[in-house]
């Protein structure tokens, strides 16, 4: 019989390792605070070709220096150096932008070509702001009830708590790192959710295909149960992550300034969603029902 790894017995040190992660996140985000896109905060987004090479430094420099504000400049495509600039300022009057064009000119000793402007109001960052906090809420709410109607509240419960951990996760990490928060950043929290919810639907239906099993008379403890079946599905569940983050380390280093922050956060949900199912989601759902059979919750695990 091939040996099983004990998940239940580390249960403990999987939720230090969880808290402790959090933790560095929330004090990031009380400290840092999270780095808003335009759409979020207001304000201007210029989309400029330049009539030669330049690099990202050069390209913030100057505009800072034209424009006296601080302005977040992403080239678009790889490499270090290239033509086309995603350029975001606090709001620019159509004055100040025609200003900011001449200057660089001058200052750059080339020619630039404005290929877009988009204006962000404060309205319109609200609204924005949310439909993207509301977008989040309806999707872990419609999980929960799915969840709870296919298996078990407790399932569903846990399976909502695990969720809360991988967007706590995603966001401190977001913020740690400086990664931008806009549009993008929602879909990925979708994405994430949705990635997070089936692994963690595998695992409680293999331990539910066991339940009825212990039931016609294989006799174990629930510690075992549950260990065998995350034994069971783990395998999978790594298969499937590591192929993810192949897919988005690529993105990562091939993809451009325009997709590296939406690719890393996904990159970091993806992690964070693969081990909440196994070793966050779990080891509550077997505390939860150990307590619920008037059963001490043992994390000594199958022995």
């Amino acid at each position: 019989m091939r040996r099983q790894f004990d998940f239940i017995k580390w249960a403990k040190v999987w939720l230090g390792i969880s808290l402790a992660v959090i933790a560095v996140g929330l004090v990031s985000l009380a400290t840092r605070g999270i780095n808003l896109s335009v759409d979020y905060t207001g304000g201007t987004e210029l989309e400029l070709q330049f009539g030669q090479e330049l690099t990202v430094t050069e390209v913030r420099e100057a505009v800072a220096e034209l424009s006296g504000k601080s302005p977040t400049v992403k080239k678009v495509g790889g490499g270090e150096a290239g033509t086309d600039f995603i350029v975001t300022t606090p709001r620019l009057t159509d004055q100040e932008r025609l200003d900011l064009v001449a200057g660089l000119k001058e200052r750059l000793g080339t020619e630039v070509t404005v290929l877009s402007v988009d204006d962000v109001s404060g309205t319109i960052r609200s609204e924005l702001i949310r439909n993207a906090i509301l977008a989040v809420l309806i999707a872990t709410a419609f999980q929960l009830v799915y969840i709870g109607f296919r298996f078990e509240f407790r399932s569903g419960v846990t399976a909502v708590l695990a969720l809360v951990h991988d967007v706590l996760v995603t966001l401190g990490m977001v913020s740690l790192l400086g990664l931008e928060v806009g549009p993008a950043f929602v879909a990925a929290v979708l994405t994430i959710i949705g990635y997070s919810v089936n692994d963690t639907i595998i695992i409680f239906d293999r331990i539910r295909e066991n339940l009825q099993r212990q039931k016609k008379g294989r006799g174990e403890s629930l510690a075992e149960l549950v260990n065998r079946s995350l034994n069971e599905t783990v395998a999978r569940s790594l298969y499937t992550s590591v192929t993810v983050l192949l897919v988005l380390a690529s993105i990562l280093w091939l993809g451009g300034e325009t997709t590296r922050d939406f690719a890393a956060t996904l990159f970091i949900g993806t992690i964070a969603g693969a081990y909440s199912s196994v070793c966050f989601a779990a080891p509550i759902w077997y505390w939860w029902r150990q307590a619920g059979e008037g059963k001490r919750p043992r994390t000594a695990g199958a022995r």
